[in-house]
């Protein structure tokens, strides 16, 4: 089995000569479209041929002989991707959290705002990690050397301007009322 994968920048301009369609000019009916949406469904189109004038040579296409073209991920897929998946990134965290007794959560626009940066950075999935990575690591470091912390909540802002988790404190660590 050969796999091989990328993003072939400029290849939707080969099938959109070969098809006919080309978008120049001003607005183009379907404009409204995504460009990312538009380039995945013109590269539906693709054809050996497309990747010859593409610069590739026919012997390297005659060992790819099925071509698939992936849509590009949305902001409900990259959530989906951050909390769904048996080893989702905010379950790991959780579950790492979880062996220093502390309680990890994430608010539902945390999990939002950090999808809607990783689209914003056009990296893909793999956008996901970094964020997080960027925005937990000051309370992977913290957290588990205090005893006095139950829970740690990720909130939108904190993602947007990744800063330290909101850490709330055990009721056993709080000072106890005088009795009268």
């Amino acid at each position: 089995m050969f796999i091989c994968g990328g993003a072939f920048v400029g290849l939707e301009k080969v099938i959109e000569q070969r098809t006919g369609k080309k978008s120049m000019g001003f607005i183009q009916p379907g404009e409204a479209v995504p460009k990312e949406k538009r380039a995945a469904d013109v590269l539906k189109q693709l054809e050996p041929d497309d990747l010859v004038k593409f610069g590739m040579i026919p012997e390297f296409i005659g060992r790819v002989p099925v071509a698939a073209v992936l849509e590009p991920l949305d902001e409900e897929t990259l959530m989906a991707i951050l909390t769904e998946p048996r080893n989702a990134l905010v379950k790991q965290y959780q579950k790492l959290l979880k062996m220093d007794n502390v309680q990890l959560d994430f608010k539902q626009d945390a999990i939002r705002a950090i999808a809607q940066e990783a689209y914003r950075r056009k990296t893909g999935a793999r956008a996901l990690r970094g964020i997080v990575e960027e925005l937990m690591l000051d309370v992977m470091y913290e957290l588990p050397s205090r005893k006095d912390v139950a829970r740690c909540t990720i909130t939108k802002e904190m993602v947007e301007k990744r800063s330290t988790a909101e850490l709330l404190v055990l009721p056993s660590s709080l000072p106890k009322p005088e009795s009268a």
